[in-house]
């Protein structure tokens, strides 16, 4: 029987049952899927409902090989929606035929149901380390107090001092750009320098099309680019341009899918001046000197990082290493099993691995010298949370923030500023050093014991902000950039960045006053580091531009869509 809208003013659907449905089809018991619950009940009615999702009400039926179903709510849903339908012993797998009911399809499309009551199954993952036998000597590390060693630079504090950047240029003349070389493949991963080389890595598509959508949009889908690629690692003459050499890290068919907004190399690598280590998510950890020279790498398995809510909407792994007192750490929150691992940086062997209750996550974590003894802080959906970094120990976590997490936590001013973007939570949040326990604020309060201060609605979705000469900037992927006092929280100003084209991904950067906000169409605003929002300059690099840029030795180094480009004063 196949069920039709509803004309009637009570907007329910016409027609009545007239049988059961054939027993065993389709599970008669509640079910779940990510953030959803719904009922297939044997009398034909159909629910399925979700936290910030309108919820869904009709009715059921079996027609053939299909199962149609059609809802009186939410209003623009009162279509038929046909779906294959597989079971699994207890599990039930929807596949769509047709339905022009795009959030109900988007719940029910390549859904895998369980009994409510059922817990998901554990998953074991298996972490396979390699390494060079025998592993060769190291290089002394050379002494480089301007390095800009991971993402952000020293600390993801995003700071350079003494750099003399010229507040203007000009690709097309040449005007103060050192050089510019191509790099080829798409990455979003931000260039890192030590010493007199600068390192980026690329993944590289057999697809020659192969490009990715930038902009402001809400499009949860994934790249249809599932051709064999080549992840890249490069060490590039900081002075030149010059390719000192370049690696394959690996090659082959992508484990993970990729957001269609992101790439396949997203993880910016990290260096401590001897070693270099590049993540590829899902392909894994690879470490190499500095000289080129392979030493380890880790296989992590498929790391499925995704939708929270519906586990089918597969975005890809984001979360860049870091390289703290000789050990690699890593923050992989994923569907099934998140989880902190620690490296031995030298051989890359175990140290420790922390499980953790978590969503999937982007943000990279942050070791911070705190006046209370280093933490390592991660950014995630369910907590915020503060380790031991020699041990992986929690020490203390803080709810409150966000469903998507990107943005990599800072120390500032003798605070620990973390936060987020995705509505309706958007915090931003001010914490003592040396906290323990459970930190969550009541209901309704801004701060309490660690918590210094707070704001909700006024975190950044994507760029990490930037503490800067007492005041916290916080730039938003739409162009809105605020300032707090970060000794108070009090708001300094709030403005908007001129020509915000596509909106903004890369983090700000500062160097001597000046803070350069990135925009995703290229152009570089310059703004006055101060109690007033001014700008000094735009810039057009007239290529698209999703990359933090990095800043040492006199240069901003700039990674675009096509491009390495080195700015700085001749």
């Amino acid at each position: 029987m196949r069920l039709l809208p509803s004309a009637s003013k009570a907007g329910v659907i016409v027609g009545v049952i007239a049988a059961l449905q054939t027993p065993g089809a389709v599970p008669d018991v509640p079910l779940a899927y990510g953030a959803f619950t719904a009922t297939f009940a044997a009398d034909g009615r159909f629910e399925m409902s979700g936290v910030g999702w309108p919820t869904f009400n009709g009715a059921w039926t079996l027609a053939g090989n299909a199962i149609e179903i059609v809802t009186s709510q939410p209003a623009q849903c009162a279509g038929v929606g046909r779906y294959t339908p597989t079971r699994a012993g207890t599990r039930l797998q929807l596949a769509v035929i047709e339905d022009a009911c795009t959030p109900r399809r988007m719940i029910l499309d390549r859904s895998d149901w369980r009994p409510a009551s059922e817990a998901l199954p554990r998953h074991e993952r298996a972490i396979l380390h390699t390494s060079a036998d025998p592993l060769p000597a190291l290089p002394p590390p050379a002494p480089d107090a301007d390095a800009w060693p991971a993402f952000r630079g020293r600390d993801a504090s995003g700071i350079a001092v003494k750099q003399n950047l010229p507040d203007q240029w000009d690709v097309k003349t040449g005007e103060n750009v050192l050089w510019k070389i191509p790099i080829p493949g798409l990455a979003h991963s931000s260039p890192i320098v030590w010493g007199d080389r600068v390192f980026v890595t690329s993944a590289i598509s057999s697809k020659p099309d192969a490009t990715f959508k930038p902009g402001l949009y809400g499009d949860g889908d994934a790249s249809d680019d599932r051709t064999p690629h080549r992840w890249m690692l490069y060490a590039i003459d900081r002075s030149t341009g010059r390719v000192l050499w370049e690696r394959v890290a690996t090659e082959g068919v992508p484990v993970s899918k990729r957001h269609v907004k992101s790439t396949y190399a997203s993880a910016t690598p990290a260096t401590d001046g001897r070693i270099v280590v590049a993540s590829f998510g899902s392909e894994g950890l690879f470490a190499y000197d500095v000289d080129g020279r392979f030493r380890w790498k880790v296989a992590l398995g498929h790391l499925d990082v995704g939708a929270y809510d519906i586990p089918s909407y597969e975005w890809g792994p984001a979360s860049s290493p870091i390289i703290w007192n000789g050990l690699v750490i890593v923050q992989c929150d994923t569907q099934r099993d998140s989880f902190l691992l620690a490296l031995d940086a030298v051989s890359g062997k175990t140290v420790w691995r922390t499980p953790r209750e978590e969503l999937p996550s982007w943000g990279t974590p942050n070791v911070l010298a705190t006046s209370a003894g280093p933490e390592l802080v991660a950014n995630a959906s369910n907590f915020i949370r503060g380790y031991d970094p020699e041990t992986g120990t929690e020490r203390w976590r803080l709810g409150g923030s966000s469903k998507i997490t990107a943005p990599t936590p800072i120390l500032a001013d003798g605070l620990i500023l973390v936060s987020s973007g995705r509505g309706p939570e958007r915090p931003i949040f001010a914490v003592k050093p040396g906290a323990r326990g459970d930190l969550t604020l009541p209901q309704g309060q801004t701060s309490a014991g660690a918590v210094a201060w707070s704001y909700t609605g006024r975190g950044p979705y994507m760029p990490t902000p930037i503490a800067y000469g007492g005041r916290l900037y916080v730039l938003g992927n739409n162009a809105v950039f605020d300032a707090y006092q970060i000794a108070t929280g009090e708001t300094v100003f709030r403005a908007r960045v001129p020509h915000p084209g596509s909106g903004f991904s890369a983090s700000p950067v500062a160097a001597d006053g000046r803070i350069f906000l990135s925009g995703e169409d290229g152009d570089i605003v310059v703004v006055e580091a101060g109690p007033e929002f001014k700008t000094i300059a735009v810039n057009h690099i007239n290529e698209l531009l999703m990359a933090t840029p990095a800043i040492s030795h006199g240069a901003m180094f700039v990674r675009t869509v096509s491009s390495l480009i080195a700015i700085g004063r001749r």
